[in-house]
């Protein structure tokens, strides 16, 4: 098991459905798309109320700080979020 959780040497699918679970669970009524590019490396978008006034960075910032614990360490199944769009439906 790794830090994050999830089985060493976990499948994109497992990661991706991690990523998407992780934003859900942290962002007040979202909806989060996530695809993965190549190994580690992944594709963002979130929809969610929360992002209603907020700059682009503050967005950013909210997602990120949703999806750091599977970014820490070094055996962290997320390495890169190579695309990233947020916005308020």
């Amino acid at each position: 098991m790794s830090d994050c959780g999830l089985p060493e040497g976990a499948t994109g699918a497992q990661v991706c459905a991690a990523v998407k679970s992780a934003l859900e669970a942290s962002i007040a009524e979202s909806k989060a798309i996530v695809t993965m590019g190549s190994p580690g490396h992944f594709e963002i978008e979130v929809v969610s109320a929360a992002f209603a006034g907020k700059s682009r960075l503050e967005s950013q910032r909210l997602v990120l700080s949703s999806i750091k614990h599977l970014m820490a360490g070094q055996s962290a199944p997320v390495h890169a979020v190579d695309r990233m769009v947020t916005r308020a439906p």
